[in-house]
């Protein structure tokens, strides 16, 4: 009896030890099945984020869009208007053209205008003749090509130097599509003053009229390369902006 008991206690023991084995499997599964759907729903909760969160991109980027369109439209429209109901009249005038040379009247064909250019002297006090004597020295002395299509005093007086289908030494990239307008000054800030500020209105509203440019198509000589040119105007933008906004206004 004894004998037989102890016969069976190692099976005993076996089959205890393989149920142990069995619980430990079956939570070893069950870890995995609860670690494998907790991924699951992370990942479907991060793929559900990042869908709301491209959706919101994308109406943002569409409000944007639609935005900058809607902006585009009416800067367009209101080009179109200004160039439409433009009626400026040519200011006075002087024509003094520079005697043909390469190095201020080369005498090359402007084929189109797309854009106006605004400068100033950089020669605080001079007048519109003194630059515009400057211009023509050039020929003689060779010391650089500089020229200007018009240049205005600082009492307002307008000095043609150049016809409107030549180019002028302005603005080195847009020499063959644009049209320059010097201004003299007092000041070494290089406000211009009210005369010269008025004829030049006057001026730039014509030459629009003329070429039917909007007033996008009035920059600085700075807009283009970033030369400080016309200083006070480049220090100053609300200055600037407020020439344009008096520019569509004389025009409107």
């Amino acid at each position: 009896m004894q004998k037989r008991r102890a016969e069976e206690f190692p099976s005993t023991t076996k089959e205890l030890e393989a149920r142990r084995r069995a619980r430990r499997e079956i939570r070893r599964k069950r870890r995995r099945r609860q670690v494998m759907t907790a991924r699951i729903v992370v990942g479907a909760i991060g793929l559900i984020l990042l869908a709301c969160v491209g959706f919101g991109l994308y109406r943002l980027g569409s409000f944007l869009w639609r935005s900058q369109e809607g902006e585009e439209t009416v800067s367009v429209m209101q080009e179109r208007e200004i160039i439409k109901t433009n009626r400026s009249e040519k200011p006075e005038i002087s024509e003094e053209l520079l005697t043909p040379n390469e190095y201020s009247r080369p005498g090359d064909e402007l084929p189109e205008v797309t854009e106006l250019f605004v400068h100033y002297t950089a020669n605080a006090g001079t007048s519109a003749a003194q630059n515009r004597s400057y211009f023509e020295n050039l020929g003689i002395t060779g010391e650089t090509s500089a020229s200007s299509h018009f240049i205005i005093g600082y009492e307002g007086e307008i000095i043609q130097c150049l016809p409107l289908n030549e180019i002028g030494y302005s603005v080195k990239e847009h020499n063959f599509n644009s049209i320059s307008i010097e201004c003299c000054y007092l000041d070494e800030d290089g406000k211009f003053t009210d005369a010269t500020y008025d004829s030049l209105i006057r001026l730039l509203g014509w030459l629009m009229k003329e070429y039917d440019l909007g007033i996008s198509s009035v920059k600085r000589h700075y807009d283009a390369g970033g030369k400080p040119c016309p200083i006070y105007y480049v220090e100053h933008e609300d200055a600037w902006n407020q020439l344009k906004k008096d520019l569509k206004e004389y025009i409107l």
